[in-house]
C-alpha cells in the first residue's frame, strides 16, 4: 500500500467537493469539465477531466492507489488554497489526528479552571458598590437580550455570523441591527430592489424608469450581497470565502455567491491564485 494513499484519496475528495460547489452543472462529468476549465483559466494548470476521473475512480471508488506525479498533486493543492502537497498533508494530518487531544485538553482546562464565585467577587473591596452591581446586571441582561435575538430573521443571524468571521462585532452593533429591524417594520413594505453599484437598495416602486433594473426583493441578497469597493481590505484569510467576477480583464470582488448584477457574469470563489494575482500583487 502506498505511503500516501489516504492523503491522495482525501485530496481528490476535497478537490471534487470544491469543484461541485463551484460548478453550475451538477452531473459528474459536468463537474469535472468545469474543474478542467477552472484549473486552466484561473491557475494555468492543464489537467483533463478524463485524467481526474481516473484518479477519482481508482482512489475514491475502488480504494486503490494511483501513481500521480508530485507536480500534479502540488497543483491540486494550490487549487484548494495550499502551497503544495506537503503543506496539505501536514494540515490534514493535524486535523485528522489532533481532534481527540484537543478535546481532552479543553475538558481538562475547564475542570481545573476555578469558577468565579459571585458573592466573593462582590464582597471584595473593589470599589464597585451599587454602580458595579448595576453595570454587571446590565451586562448579563444585555447578553440575554442579544443571545435571544427574538427580532432577528435567519438572514440577520447569518449576517452577524459572517461579520463575526470577518472581524469581531460588538454587542452595541448587534443591538443596532435589532433596532434597525424594529424601524424597518414600521416602514411601507418594499417588494422590490435595485443595484446601485455597491449594494441592493429596497424600493416599493416597481417603475423607476430605465436607469435601474428593478427585480423582486431577495432578502438574503439585500442584506448580505455587496461589492467590495476596496480590494486592499481583502486578506489571505478570505481565500475561498469571498467571490469574484472577471469580465473584460476587469476583476471585481463580492461578499456572496451569485452573479455580477452589472453584467450577469457568474461569480467564482476567490482562489489563492486569484488573491495573489489581483489583490496581493496590486
Amino acid at each position: 500500500m502506498s505511503k500516501f494513499l489516504s492523503q491522495k484519496k482525501k485530496l481528490i475528495e476535497d478537490v471534487f467537493e470544491k469543484a461541485s460547489n463551484d460548478a453550475t452543472e451538477q452531473s459528474f462529468s459536468g463537474i469535472l469539465k468545469s474543474l478542467e476549465n477552472t484549473l486552466k483559466e484561473d491557475f494555468r494548470i492543464v489537467l483533463s477531466y478524463k485524467t481526474f476521473e481516473n484518479y477519482y475512480n481508482s482512489l475514491v471508488i475502488r480504494g486503490e492507489d494511483y501513481n500521480i506525479k508530485l507536480q500534479i498533486l502540488d497543483d491540486l493543492c494550490i487549487y484548494l488554497g495550499y502551497n503544495n502537497f506537503k503543506e496539505y498533508c501536514a494540515d490534514w494530518k493535524t486535523v485528522e489526528f489532533s481532534v481527540k487531544e484537543s478535546i481532552s485538553n479543553v475538558v481538562i482546562n475547564i475542570i481545573n479552571k476555578p469558577l468565579l464565585k459571585m458573592p466573593e467577587f462582590l464582597t471584595k473591596q473593589n470599589g464597585l458598590g451599587v454602580l458595579g452591581l448595576l453595570v454587571i446586571g446590565g451586562f448579563f441582561a444585555g447578553n440575554k437580550f442579544i443571545d435571544k435575538n427574538e427580532n432577528l430573521t435567519e438572514n440577520d443571524k447569518y449576517s452577524i455570523e459572517q461579520r463575526n468571521i470577518q472581524g469581531n462585532i460588538s454587542n452595541v452593533e448587534k443591538i443596532r441591527i435589532v433596532e434597525d429591524k424594529v424601524q424597518e417594520s414600521n416602514e411601507p413594505t418594499k417588494h422590490y430592489m435595485y443595484w446601485n453599484g455597491e449594494k441592493f437598495i429596497a424600493t416599493a416602486d416597481a417603475h423607476l424608469g430605465t436607469r435601474f433594473k428593478i427585480i423582486p426583493m431577495d432578502e438574503f441578497k439585500f442584506k448580505n450581497f455587496r461589492k467590495i469597493m476596496r480590494p486592499d481590505t481583502i486578506a489571505l484569510k478570505h481565500v475561498n470565502r469571498i467571490w469574484y467576477s472577471k469580465y473584460k480583464n476587469n476583476v471585481e470582488f463580492f461578499t456572496e455567491d451569485g452573479s455580477n448584477p452589472e453584467n450577469d457574469k457568474e461569480l467564482k470563489r476567490m482562489s489563492y491564485y486569484i488573491f495573489t494575482k489581483y489583490v496581493e500583487n496590486n
